[in-house]
């Protein structure tokens, strides 16, 4: 049984669909219409206990849903029981969301934390149809597959090429970014509800070297840990030494 060295704080107020919102609009400017139809998601909520499998790997996509509150993973599990994460899943991330004929998911979905989501059908129909009162949403989920694009490509350098103490620190920039968006954020500090496990099984190491390498960058001043929080104290040394480049949000050119 592996320890746990990063457990969720209690929960802080919820901001719901707000986080969805911002993340949307800081790509693209909305609408009113946009943002109604955004707002409008929040009244459809469900809970999803921690572990619970939302999607099959092979199997049809989930119900479009968005992430309010909680963390997920897609992930791969090999017979044996080993595990594979391609990226976590953060508030103001989709499920099941996708605009390409017959999807097939290509991983499973698994809630890592307790998870909420809201049903985000009325929006995947929107995106479907094409419908222009809604060309700024249509433009931010180009610009998020760029996005998701480069940041499957950086988890491949990760795991291909870089040290442990590398992969770490890439991998504590890249989750300090994605929540800055969602306003998650504050001096450089950001709840990690992750056990070493689950960084371990994300960044293709062992338990103990986890632990040995968080362990490490405490010693060398670069991060602080303390009830469930991260705290960055010298993000610029991480980046140099993790080659951390910022992601620049940019849509692929219109046919």
């Amino acid at each position: 049984m592996t320890t746990v060295s990063f457990q969720r704080t209690p929960r802080e107020p919820f901001v719901f669909i707000d986080r969805v919102i911002r993340r949307y609009a800081r790509l693209k400017t909305l609408s009113e219409y946009e943002i109604g139809l955004l707002r409008g998601l929040g009244s459809r909520r469900e809970n999803h206990p921690a572990g619970t499998e939302l999607c099959n790997d092979g199997g049809k996509p989930p119900h479009p849903r968005m992430i309010v509150d909680g963390w997920a993973g897609r992930i791969r599990i090999l017979p044996d029981g080993r595990r594979q994460i391609f990226t976590f899943l953060l508030p103001g991330d989709g499920m099941g969301i996708c605009t390409r004929p017959n999807p097939r998911a290509l991983s499973a979905t698994m809630a890592l934390t307790p998870l909420q989501t809201v049903d985000a059908a009325a929006l995947h129909d929107a995106l479907l149809r094409r419908d222009p009162r809604c060309a700024g949403l249509l433009e931010a989920f180009a610009v998020i597959g760029g996005l998701d694009e480069a940041m499957l490509l950086d988890h491949v350098v990760r795991l291909g090429r870089q040290t442990a103490y590398e992969r770490m620190a890439h991998l504590i920039l890249d989750l300090r970014e994605r929540l800055a968006v969602i306003g998650l954020v504050e001096d450089d500090t950001f709840i990690l509800p992750l056990t070493q496990e689950l960084l371990a099984d994300a960044l293709g190491l062992s338990v103990v070297h986890v632990n040995r390498t968080l362990q490490q960058m405490r010693r060398d001043e670069l991060i602080e840990t303390k009830q469930g929080r991260l705290k960055l104290l010298d993000p610029d040394a991480l980046a140099v030494i993790s080659d951390f480049r910022h992601r620049q949000p940019t849509a692929p050119p219109r046919a």
